[in-house]
Parts: C-alpha cells; structure tokens; sequence
C-alpha cells in the first residue's frame, strides 16, 4: 500500500472514528496540554514550546505527516488559592487541521508533604479540512468537501494533580461533553471524549545521578497509547532517557537544563511498525521565579526534568 493512500485512509478514519489528541514525547514537559489540574504546581511561572515532526518522510515530496505545536503558560496565584494556565495547540495532519485553545484554572491544597491540585479547563476547539487535498475516487462525491471547511465549538476539561519533591500522579479528561463540530459545508464532526493518566518518581542513585521514571497513558475508550519512559539525570543539568510506545517503537530523548531557569530537550522517535517513518520533536522551556511574601515550602519545587 502506498504512503498516500496509507495517509488518506488516516484522514478519513478521522471523520469514523473521531482522532485522537496529537501525541508528544516529551509529554513530561508539557503536563499542562492534557491536565488542567497542573497549573500552579511549581510555584512559579512556567513556559513550554513544542514542535513534533511525525513520520518524516511520509509524504512523496518527504514531508512528515503530521506536524504539531503546543504552546502553554502557567502560574501560581495565591489570591486564588491555586493556579492559572494557558494551553495552546496546533496539529496539521495532510490537509486536516485542528486548533485547541484552553484556559485553565486548579485549586490547591496542602496534603502531607505534597500538595493536590484539582483543575478545569473551558476553551474553543477548531476543526477544519482543505477538500482539495482529497482526490475522491468518484467525482462529485458528496461526502468530501471542495474547498476549505471548518466549525469549533466550546471544549472543556478536567483532572486531578498531585506531587511533592519526588513523585507526581495525575489523571485527566478532555473534551468532557464530546462536543459537535458543525463544518460550514453542513457536515458534523463528533469530537470524543479522551482520558489520561500520568506518573512519576526521581530517586537518587548518587550525589550527581537521579533516575526518573514516568508513564503516560493516553486513551479515548476504543484505542490507548502507552508510553513507559526512564530517564537519567546528571548534576540536575544534562539527561538523556529512552521511552517504549506500546506497537510503536523506541524513543530517545535528551536534553539540557542551561541554567536555573532554561531547558532545552530533543526525541527522537524510531517507529518499529509498519508505518517505517521516524519522528523528531523540540522543546524549548522557560520558568519565571516569583518572589512571595511567605515562605514557599521545598515541595513547590519538584526535582523534575
């Protein structure tokens, strides 16, 4: 079977079964895309930009077949007795596209040595296809669009989020009421509701190594993703780590805190399937102290990457 109809077929089983949110690699640097219970958990402001080329090569001009950016920003605001975020994503997959955009919003409470988040998320959710990208078998088939079509509509979400200086644990759901997109050709577009749970630990092999092994578990009631990850960390400055994707492949990941505040990293996915096409994805991330009045506890600020 060749890559376009291989990509044809993908874009159509968006409109059967409903697509999945893009998936990210490095997903422990971008908790804030997927639980809006997050927010406010490291005590200050915290910025992540990513980019993901999936499949490189896929397309016959060697283009990948997907490419996808997330953007998000939260802080800490104590008057509110919790956090506020701002997630951002952008996903093209051949001539489908989608546009997500949340606000986020966690209340936080001490408990023990940790403190528990729990986080909603209202926002706009945009969907669109470029018809002529489609080369239908039967002309005039009234199924695919001719030109350009789109709709959104309102998307909401909601998680728990839990972590001290060791441990994070987080479960989340998007798009809560499965909302309808109505396409300006009359079309409807079902968006379907996603579940996720993520985890995590950093212990201390010696004065320089930690070791830090997470999951990510993504489903949407039909189909789930899995990735198991472990990552070594040296001096708090450098790490480098390989996760497995359940009937994918390998990931290799590394990166470099370049100082207190700046970190960059890099994945590298090698697809073991039938698929053969690899993945690269970047990460640039930013974190603002604040200055409180109160003391902030040591928890405010988990050991991870």
């Amino acid at each position: 079977m060749n890559r376009v109809l291989i990509l044809l077929l993908m874009i159509v089983s968006v409109f059967v079964f409903g697509q999945q949110d893009p998936q990210f690699s490095q997903n422990m640097f971008n908790k804030l895309a997927n639980n809006p219970a997050y927010a406010g958990s490291e005590g200050g402001i915290s910025t992540s930009i990513l980019h993901r080329s999936q499949w490189i090569g896929f397309g016959e001009d060697g283009s990948a077949a997907a490419s996808t950016q997330n953007f998000s920003v939260d802080g800490a605001v104590p008057f509110l007795n919790g956090g506020l975020g701002l997630n951002i994503v952008s996903d093209n997959i051949g001539g489908y596209k989608n546009l997500g955009l949340q606000a986020s919003y966690a209340f936080r409470t001490e408990i023990g040595t940790g403190q528990l988040g729990m986080g909603v998320s209202v926002g706009m959710f945009q969907s669109g296809l470029n018809g002529g990208f489609l080369e239908p078998a039967q002309e005039g088939d009234p199924v695919i669009p001719t030109g350009d079509v789109q709709g959104s509509a309102l998307d909401f979400g909601t998680g728990v989020y839990y972590n001290n200086q060791d441990v994070y644990i987080g479960f989340s759901s998007a798009h809560l009421t499965e909302p309808e997109i109505n396409w300006s050709n009359g079309q409807v577009y079902n968006m379907s509701r996603h579940y996720f749970l993520i985890a995590g630990y950093t212990y201390d092999l010696n004065s320089t190594l930690l070791i830090h092994p997470s999951i990510y578990l993504k489903s949407d009631g039909s189909t789930s993703q899995l990735d198991i990850n472990t990552s070594v960390i040296y001096n708090e400055s450098m790490w480098g780590g390989v996760s497995y994707r359940l009937d994918e492949g390998l990931i290799f990941l590394t990166g470099w805190n370049v100082n207190e505040d700046l970190k960059l990293g890099l994945a590298y996915d090698v697809v073991l399937n039938e698929i053969r096409n690899n993945t690269l994805e970047l990460m640039l991330g930013y974190n603002f102290k604040i200055k409180y009045k109160k003391p902030v506890s040591k928890y405010k600020n988990p050991r991870f990457l």
